[in-house]
Order: structure tokens, then sequence, then C-alpha cells
């Protein structure tokens, strides 16, 4: 596989990935009931998002709030808001900046300034992945430790959603995607680093011919 073809399977990924991130962060299902103990009764079903919080009726209605306060939510709903933002605001540019940056396209003149644009938008890629992580894995971690916490009532356990999924799903094609779009780069930069090769003037001989030591 061409440089070139791994250059355009690395943005590939990191545009799924963005578009995960972007799912992610509007899904509601960051967190939805658990059903143990005595809350085994399962007529409804609550979702908890970083935008709104859902209940699911067992007939099929939904009924969505959105949060009316920002300064009273959670630490973790907050920064992951932040992040998921920040995100998706970054995933566009280093579709941008790869984009010009790519071999399959001409808006800049292939040479190493080309390449090190394509690395910078891997890495920006790379970035995008280690920070939408940190809201998923504070997510988790709460939700795992509130689940064994036996202070915790059973009606307050919550249990991980597919949002979290999704996100970390993305967050794995975000690094992966970077990390190739950063190699092919690298690896382009080499091979067109070739030896520059001299040859010798070509001086005429007596009887007025060129010696054929002179051509390389």
């Amino acid at each position: 596989m061409t440089s070139a073809a791994v250059e355009i399977l690395g943005l590939g990924l990191g545009i799924l990935g963005w578009v995960g991130v972007i799912l992610a962060c509007g899904l509601p299902m960051w967190q939805v009931s658990a059903f143990i103990d005595v809350n085994i009764v399962v007529a409804q079903t609550i979702w908890e998002g970083l935008w709104m919080n859902c209940v699911v009726q067992s007939t099929g209605q939904m009924q969505c709030k959105v949060y009316d306060s920002i300064l009273a939510l959670p630490p973790e709903v907050q920064a992951g808001r932040a992040l998921t933002v920040i995100v998706a605001l970054l995933g566009l540019v280093a579709l941008m900046v790869t984009v010009v940056g790519a071999q399959c396209t001409n808006c800049i003149r292939p040479g190493k300034m080309k390449s090190r644009i394509v690395i910078a938008g891997g890495a920006i890629y790379i970035l995008c992945g280690i920070l939408v992580l940190i809201p998923l894995c504070w997510f988790a971690n709460i939700v795992i430790s509130d689940f064994y916490d036996p202070t915790v009532p059973s009606s307050q356990k919550r249990e991980m959603g597919a949002a979290l999924y999704i996100g970390w799903a993305a967050t794995a094609l975000l690094l992966f995607g970077g990390c190739l779009i950063c190699c092919c780069s690298c690896s382009q930069r080499d091979e067109t680093s070739f030896p520059v090769k001299y040859s010798a003037p070509r001086r005429p001989t007596s009887n007025g011919e060129y010696d054929k030591k002179n051509y390389v």
C-alpha cells in the first residue's frame, strides 16, 4: 500500500472518529438506570447525558428535558461539555489542515512544508483522541464507583450508556488515524530526500568529439 493510500485511510478513520465524537456528545445515554435489587421494575428507564436527561417509558414514550442551569451541573458534565465541543472544533481544523497538505491535493507544492502540514493534521487528530478520552474515563470511573458504593441507594445507581462506548470507539479511530497520517508523512519525507548527483562537464577531445567517460 502506497503512502498516499495510507494517508487517505488515516484521514478517513480520523473523519469517522470525529463524527463519532459529535454523535457521542449529542446522545443522552452517558449514564443509564441500573436495574438491581428492589429497582428491578423496568417500567421506565432514565438516560442522563451532557445536555439533557430523558425518561423512556416501557410503552415507548420518551420525555427529554434540557438542563436548566449550567453552573449547577456536576463538574464531570461541565468538563465533558467543554472537551467534546473543543474536540469537535479541533476535528474540523484537523480535517482542513490534512486536506491542504495531503498528497492527493495541489494546494501546496510537494516538499518538506507539505509533509509538515500533514503531520500537524495527524497530531491534531491524536490530540482530539486524548482530549475526548478524559470525560469518557471520568464518567466511567464515577459510574463504576457509585455502582459498587454501598452508601448509594439502588435507585440512584447508574450503568455506562451507549454514548461512552461510541466515544471510546471514536477515540480509537482518532488515535489510529492520526498515527497513520503522521507515519506515512514521515516516510514520504524520507523517500523524497534523494541524493543529488552531479555529472562532469563534457569537454571535446582533440578530434572534436566528446569523450564517452564524460557521460553519466
